[in-house]
């Protein structure tokens, strides 16, 4: 007997209720600011609970393929063609698809690029204060900068910087969620004189703006913010920079071996490659990486000139590295703090509380979150001021 799956009836779309979403005087939907997993594109959600049940008539859910399937593979490879259109990633780089988040990356590395020698870090935010403290466990971590004196709100000078002349890598974090700092050029090494490739952290602005390869040896992030879901991490590694893993380095973690199995060495996340694939079909439709910074430019500088002329609000940020991604901020007042959120939660403005190291508020203005987002909170954040004077 042959058995056939019956697929059950499409969802009723609920009644509407007297939720946040209604309640709003701002908006019709709740906009969601977390520094991650964050906002993703409305239209990649609908279009993955879509197919949720059979993925372009094979009769399968992308969560139920084989990864060696030809559905699988199909998807695979279209999404990482997209991303190295998207990037513009040169030729002589590969692009790996891996678990275990950015902190795992950070034994990770050490463990290919070290080779049992120094790497230098500069400390911009509590990322690059991890990435640091997990290196040490696998390689001589050197400080080479850090702007913890104060309270990182500002990036060293790269010619301040204490670089070994036998650094196998020099890491930094492009963007500091907590923090709110972001390098808006990426440094030149060469210029600094200095060989070692450059490792970047770029979890939570990659694909916001463009990068410069000619400058980077290593760049690797979760998706969980920009990209798609948690669970895939991004490895962007130049070729002559694999093949150099200790012989400790667990194989599915040795760059060279995940690169020649095309990053198929182990199961790799086949869920959230395809969404990450939706979101980059997301991104070329939208204009690509060029249109998406412009959007992100547009969305920072309204709202750091709405808090520059607060009188309750403020960033402590030094304004030339403000980062246009994660924006925190304070009450002037912090007694009013719960109130703020409170409100900004009925009002259908979502993960606005900062992190627990740092206190205040915070406001993640990642690629999914659109023009009327902020406009949203403005509006909130004015009307709270008004009330509150």
């Amino acid at each position: 007997m042959r058995l056939t799956r019956t697929m059950p009836p499409p969802l009723a779309k609920p009644a509407p209720t007297n939720s946040t979403r209604t309640e709003s005087p701002y908006m019709k939907r709740p906009y969601n600011f977390s520094a991650g997993p964050a906002t993703m594109p409305e239209a990649v959600l609908q279009q993955a609970a879509a197919e949720m049940l059979d993925w372009h008539g094979s009769g399968m859910g992308v969560m139920e393929m084989s990864h060696r399937g030809k559905e699988f593979i199909s998807i695979y490879e279209q999404t990482e063609a997209d991303l190295r259109e998207l990037l513009a990633v040169p030729a002589n780089f590969r692009i790996l698809f891996m678990q275990g988040g950015a902190l795992a990356e950070n034994a990770i590395i050490p463990l290919n690029l070290a080779r049992g020698g120094a790497a230098d870090f500069v400390v911009t935010g509590s990322w690059g204060q991890k990435s640091y403290q997990e290196a040490g466990k696998f390689c001589n971590a050197r400080l080479a900068a850090s702007t913890q004196g104060n309270g990182f709100t500002t990036l060293p000078d790269p010619a301040s910087w204490q670089l070994g002349a036998d650094s196998a890598y020099v890491h930094i974090c492009s963007n500091e969620t907590i923090h709110g700092v972001e390098f808006h050029q990426l440094p030149d090494l060469k210029a600094l004189g200095c060989n070692a490739p450059l490792v970047v952290d770029f979890s939570s602005n990659v694909a916001s703006r463009p990068v410069d390869w000619s400058r980077v040896g290593l760049a690797f992030g979760g998706a969980q913010k920009n990209l798609g879901p948690a669970g895939l991490t991004l490895v962007i590694v130049r070729d002559d920079l694999l093949g150099h893993a200790v012989p400790q380095c667990p194989s599915a973690f040795d760059y060279k071996l995940v690169a020649e199995a095309g990053s198929m060495y182990n199961t790799p996340p086949t869920y959230a490659i395809y969404m990450a694939g939706l979101v980059f079909q997301w991104l070329k439709a939208q204009g690509g990486v060029a249109a998406i910074e412009a959007a992100n430019i547009a969305k920072a500088q309204s709202f750091y000139d709405y808090l520059d002329g607060s009188q309750l609000y403020e960033n402590r940020v030094a304004k030339d590295c403000r980062s246009r991604m994660n924006i925190p901020f304070f009450l002037r007042d912090e007694s009013r703090n719960d109130a703020f959120l409170a409100g900004a939660k009925a009002a259908g403005l979502l993960q606005l509380k900062g992190h627990k190291s740092v206190g205040g508020m915070r406001a993640s203005l990642y690629n999914a979150m659109p023009i009327e987002g902020v406009q949203a909170l403005v509006a909130y954040m004015q009307e709270f001021e008004r009330t509150q004077a």
